[in-house]
């Protein structure tokens, strides 16, 4: 009986787990695209009528989303929405950037396996196939653009240095659809990240570097801009 009765529990946790990463998932996805705006209250009574789940697995959530950042603890269990003003994005950027000017650098000056040429090679491939085709959505370009920057990190087989560009990449994923709905920067991307590669390919470290800043700077410029469309979409989907 006391097998039974320890198994039902251990179910009960892991259905709670689930229903938990479920919560915690569609949050993040509002967040991350603006669905709410800054200091937005999220309150456990509300999410479970959302939801249709009990308390618990909502208030995983929230602390999972606290701990990560996306919200922050208010008095009477409820919690706000955190999103990040232009500085902190632009601190983001400048992260970013730092992380990608190392991984360029070191792709051009370590030797080149076969296994990286075949990965640099599908990134070229994809890159020239993209420069003819003028049919994505800026969202479909967006998660593109960030494979590509993610495929070149994996490629340096730094896992700290990756998995910190991949908590960024999570929180510019917005600014990045937005810069994508500008005219012809799709087009621009393909052509910056056709050369980034092939100054790897070329070993050639200071020209990739550059190539890589280019193709950073130029969504680092837009930032003013895309967080008042962020916020004003933000407000509009809340009246």
């Amino acid at each position: 009986m006391r097998k039974i009765a320890r198994r039902e529990d251990r179910m009960k946790k892991h259905g709670s787990s689930n229903l938990s990463s479920s919560v915690v998932n569609t949050l993040k996805e509002h967040i991350v695209h603006w669905h709410y705006p800054p200091e937005h209250r999220l309150t456990e009574d509300d999410l479970c009528k959302t939801f249709g789940v009990s308390r618990s697995p909502v208030r995983e959530a929230l602390r999972v989303l606290a701990a990560d950042g996306f919200v922050k603890k208010l008095p009477n269990r409820s919690y706000a929405v955190k999103q990040y003003s232009i500085e902190e994005i632009e601190e983001l950027y400048e992260v970013r950037l730092a992380l990608e000017l190392y991984t360029v650098e070191r792709l051009a000056t370590k030797k080149q396996t076969t296994q990286l040429a075949a990965e640099l090679a599908d990134l070229k491939q994809t890159w020239t196939e993209l420069l003819k085709e003028s049919s994505k959505k800026p969202e479909e370009f967006a998660i593109l653009d960030t494979l590509f920057h993610d495929t070149l990190a994996r490629a340096l087989g730094n896992k700290s240095l990756l998995q910190h560009l991949r908590t960024i990449n999570e929180r510019l994923r917005l600014f990045r659809m937005l810069d994508f709905e500008r005219q012809d920067r799709a087009k621009h991307t393909c052509h910056q990240h056709l050369e980034i590669l092939d100054r790897i390919v070329a070993k050639d470290a200071p020209g990739a570097r550059a190539a890589m800043q280019m193709n950073i700077e130029e969504g680092r410029r837009l930032i003013p801009t895309t967080i008042k469309d962020a916020l004003a979409r933000a407000y509009l989907k809340n009246t």
